[in-house]
């Protein structure tokens, strides 16, 4: 063996002994280093793995929330469109009620108008009757060199007027 030894520069228990301290190096390692290590390792993949699921149910609380909130911002959007259109609404039947108003006024001071005018023409026409019809007599008088009596000057004044209203 001595050749061997001087061969290879290996002796056979001092090798025996290297494995053995390895294998007993490797059996403490594995009991105290290994399985703590192990579990630390454990513990923070579920740690990791828990942060993931409270986020992915922060983000679907946030979904939920933004999808919310997109509903009621769309319900405030047609309450608003609703109210403008209702106050638009009101805005024309009250336009449409002033414009009535107007006209009606208008229409009941038109027909005051013509009604004034018609009563002011008709006092016209009776004043000049009156005053034709005073002239007429005093001519008539005159002329016929006599009083008339009522029943004269109202003949009279008729026929003049008729005449009056023919040339006119």
């Amino acid at each position: 063996m001595g050749f061997f030894q001087d061969f290879i520069g290996v002796d056979f228990w001092t090798a025996l002994f290297v494995l053995l301290n390895t294998l007993a190096v490797f059996f403490v390692a594995k009991k105290f280093l290994f399985g703590p290590v192990h579990k630390i390792i454990t513990d923070r993949q579920n740690e990791i793995d828990e942060m993931y699921a409270d986020a992915g149910k922060a983000k679907s609380e946030a979904q939920e929330m933004a999808a919310e909130y997109q509903k009621k911002l769309s319900e405030a959007q047609a309450t608003s469109d609703r109210m403008v259109k209702d106050a638009v609404l009101r805005g024309q039947k009250r336009e449409e009620e002033i414009v009535r108003q107007a006209n009606a006024e208008a229409a009941s001071i038109l027909d005051k108008a013509a009604a004034d005018v018609a009563l002011e023409k008709k006092k016209a026409v009776n004043d000049a009757k009156n005053e034709i019809a005073d002239m007429a007599l005093s001519i008539a008088g005159k002329v016929i060199g006599r009083e008339l009596t009522d029943k004269d000057q109202a003949k009279l004044v008729d026929q003049f007027i008729d005449e009056l209203g023919d040339n006119a």
